[in-house]
């Protein structure tokens, strides 16, 4: 269980109410990890739980609300259900009883629209067993395993996992490395972490650990200092650094610090390409030369957290974009993965945030309804380089990838 969040499979049950969604979580847990009733819709919000299924290894299983539940409120629980289907790399479609209906219809097209793999699971088999003709049905329509269960007696388990591992795609399991394919064993990385009131006391900003850490797995050695500490260090320094990663709120500095002969990027851009939608990213970047007065700015936040008077998303970037264009421009910011408060189409632009705390696919479906409608996206320390001319520089490590990315710079 040591693997973090992000890199386990997660994967969605969905059915109707009282189809046994929490008992399977229960039988495959092989304890009680779910709260079971025989009143139907106990599980109301989406509740995500940590588990280890053998054969498969850490997972997070998200049990859902019925897709069936009625009322406004209800529909409401159904809305919060359906939203998992960002999240999830993986889905189980429990029915019982041969019921297959527009329901499970209206949720396999949106498993199939969203590129989520899938299985149907017809539980309770053990009070009546799934009818020969609907399992050829759903197989031929939808290609996937239909499979018989019993959650009580467990029977199933052993071929229900069998499935779920030759089905959940390579992809869940692993992360790309935030900048391993850009060092050599024994390169030296220079990390400027500036100690501001935005960082935890005690503790560095979670991106900066994940950059440590991806240095160290990649045999390289990572070199830590705060900004005012970059000119006498680096004059000192020996070898030079292979490459000085930052935080984009110190951007000048560093570019002014740093040789231009020795490569440079920031802790956001990392995660951008790492986690985010980096050749739409490219795209939309320069587009912030085009706004005009008038334009409404989306800032997406992936986390809740206590908003300072020198927040980054909501006080230094529109304070920066707005000298930078010289316009009056409209922002709306919106934290966790809450719903947008209108239509994304309303919006001239998208910045996101870095997303260390959420996973790529995540920010990938955040950010589609605007790329589907040809809204710009950018993220923060793509946009914070635009702004102080220096982008060209920020992104200059990644041109030689894989990723098509000198396409767009």
């Amino acid at each position: 269980m040591s693997k973090g969040k992000d890199t386990k499979p997660h994967i969605g049950i969905f059915g109707r109410r009282n189809n046994g969604k929490s008992s399977l979580i229960n039988a495959l847990a092989g304890q009680e990890l779910a709260i079971v009733s025989d009143v139907a819709g106990t599980t109301t919000d989406p509740v995500k739980k940590s588990m280890e299924i053998p054969g498969i290894g850490p997972v997070i299983l998200i049990d859902t609300a019925g897709i069936d539940d009625t009322g406004e409120l209800g529909l409401k629980r159904v809305e919060k259900s359906r939203e998992m289907l960002k999240v999830i790399d993986f889905a189980i479609l429990v029915i019982t009883g041969n019921e297959f209906s527009q329901e499970e219809e209206k949720l396999i097209a949106e498993f199939e629209e969203k590129a989520v793999p899938f299985l149907v699971l017809h539980n309770k088999s053990d009070l009546q067993p799934l009818g020969a003709g609907l399992k050829q049905d759903l197989e031929t329509r939808y290609t996937v395993p239909v499979l018989e269960f019993s959650a009580i007696s467990r029977h199933g388990v052993d071929g229900l996992v069998a499935a779920m591992q030759r089905l959940i795609p390579e992809s869940a399991y692993t992360a790309p490395s935030m900048l391993g394919d850009l060092i050599s064993y024994g390169d030296v990385v220079l990390l400027i972490t500036p100690i501001d009131i935005e960082a935890p006391e005690g503790r560095m900003i979670l991106p900066q650990v994940q950059a440590i850490r991806d240095i160290l797995d990649h045999d390289g050695i990572a070199v830590v200092c705060k900004e005012r500490e970059v000119d006498g260090f680096i004059r000192r320094m020996n070898p030079k650094p292979a490459l000085v990663v930052t935080d984009s709120q110190v951007f000048l500095k560093a570019d002014a610090a740093v040789p231009p002969e020795i490569p440079l990027t920031s802790f956001s851009i990392l995660l951008a390409r790492q986690r985010g939608d980096f050749r739409n990213y490219l795209k939309g970047t320069p587009k912030l030369s085009e706004l005009k007065d008038g334009d409404r700015i989306l800032i997406l936040e992936s986390c809740t957290h206590h908003v300072s008077c020198d927040d980054i998303g909501r006080v230094k970037i529109p304070r920066w974009l707005g000298n930078f264009t010289g316009k009056k421009l409209e922002y709306e910011v919106v934290a966790g993965l809450s719903k947008l408060p209108r239509d994304i189409r309303d919006y001239a632009m998208v910045i996101q945030c870095g997303g260390c705390v959420i996973t790529r696919k995540q920010i990938i479906n955040r950010l589609k309804p605007a790329v589907d409608a040809g809204i710009p996206v950018t993220n923060y320390g793509m946009a914070i380089a635009w702004i102080h001319g220096i982008y060209k520089r920020a992104v200059a490590p990644f041109s030689e990838g894989d990723h098509g990315e000198n396409d767009y710079l």
